[in-house]
């Protein structure tokens, strides 16, 4: 089947290229999109893409009967993290005369559910308010064309992010807080507080300006570094969040096992590849007659702690027996990870 690449690129390319990736001519069977916010381009094209995350909902699709290039076509695209794509993306995406779109990433499912009232949207881990905000008339019962998996700012654990990462390294006291537009919130201030941390706030606001970031680290001289979830390219950049931590030798708290997965100290949050692999579901759904406005949009109850030993031997770190134990993940070197006999798998309920 012939398929048209990519010929964007970041900023500074021609303005009418296509952010399409693996775009194809339409053949049998329905067209969908697989939209995403951060991932790199060239960690979603080919047969075998390099991100977990396509590669998840690709299988979960195969089980479920859907074979790419043979009964479906699935689209491939993505902002790679770049807000001011989201209204042009959203228009190609109007243009490929879809039969439905799951989509990651809240911003980006803002802007599509501006776009259209009516091609099919599955949500693939926005944040449940965002939705809302958007146009959702009650995630119990959408009503419209949204409908999927939403999950709650990850903001709402930061305290007890900081409270594993006190008990991974019992010694830190001045704690710089990564983010990108927004001051540690109340909640997460009150649990330093009680922890006796102090944060040191740094915005990064744009990947040009992590460089700047990194050496206001440098100068504050803190302890340990906690990456808020809230800026939307850290996730295309982890790797050089996670080498400039190791460079400062600061444990780390992250707010996803990718980061773990790459060289990080430690995460505490929501189980991706479980949200896309259970989008196929509602993929599989929808093009089987159902009506998105009619399925309950669902949140994980469950969050898992990941840890990467070979990184806490590199820092000179003990991790506490009673921590690893309830840790989900435990990374003792490249490519060995070890799940726990009694790790958690998400459950899942309807939101609100």
């Amino acid at each position: 089947m012939n398929r048209r690449t990519f010929i964007g690129s970041l900023a500074g390319g021609l303005p009418a290229a296509p952010l399409a990736v693996e775009a194809q001519q339409v053949g049998k069977g329905p067209r969908i999109a697989l939209v995403l916010s951060n991932t790199p381009v060239a960690d979603i094209t080919g047969p075998n893409p390099t991100e977990p995350l396509v590669r998840v909902f690709l299988e979960a699709m195969r089980e479920l009967g859907w074979i790419d290039g043979q009964n479906i076509t699935i689209e491939r695209m993505t902002a790679e993290g770049q807000p001011d794509r989201y209204a042009r993306l959203a228009q190609e995406l109007l243009n490929l005369k879809l039969n439905l779109m799951v989509v990651a990433g809240s911003g980006l499912t803002q802007a599509i559910m501006q776009a259209t009232t009516t091609i099919p949207i599955v949500s693939a881990g926005a944040f449940g308010d965002a939705v809302v905000e958007a146009g959702v008339k009650s995630v119990a019962r959408p009503g419209g064309n949204l409908t999927g998996l939403t999950v709650f700012s990850i903001g709402t654990i930061f305290g007890k992010r900081l409270e594993l990462l006190k008990e991974a390294v019992p010694g830190i006291s001045r704690v710089a807080h990564l983010g990108n537009s927004f001051l540690p919130g109340p909640n997460t201030v009150a649990a330093a507080r009680a922890l006796k941390l102090t944060l040191v706030p740094v915005l990064i606001a744009t990947p040009e300006g992590l460089q700047t970031g990194f050496a206001t680290i440098e100068r504050a001289r803190v302890d340990a570094l906690f990456v808020a979830d809230t800026a939307t390219f850290f996730w295309a950049y982890r790797g050089r969040v996670v080498e400039f931590a190791a460079k400062q030798r600061l444990p780390a708290s992250y707010p996803f096992d990718r980061y773990v997965a790459a060289g990080g100290l430690m995460s505490y949050g929501i189980n991706y590849k479980d949200i896309f692999r259970r989008s196929a579901t509602y993929v599989d759904k929808i093009l089987k007659g159902a009506n998105p406005g009619d399925l309950p949009i669902e949140q994980p109850s469950t969050l898992e702690l990941a840890i990467n030993l070979k990184t806490a031997k590199a820092l000179g770190l003990t991790i506490p027996p009673s921590l690893l134990q309830r840790a989900d993940q435990v990374i003792e070197s490249p490519g060995v990870t070890c799940r726990s006999p009694v790790a958690k798998t998400n459950s899942w309920v309807k939101s609100g």
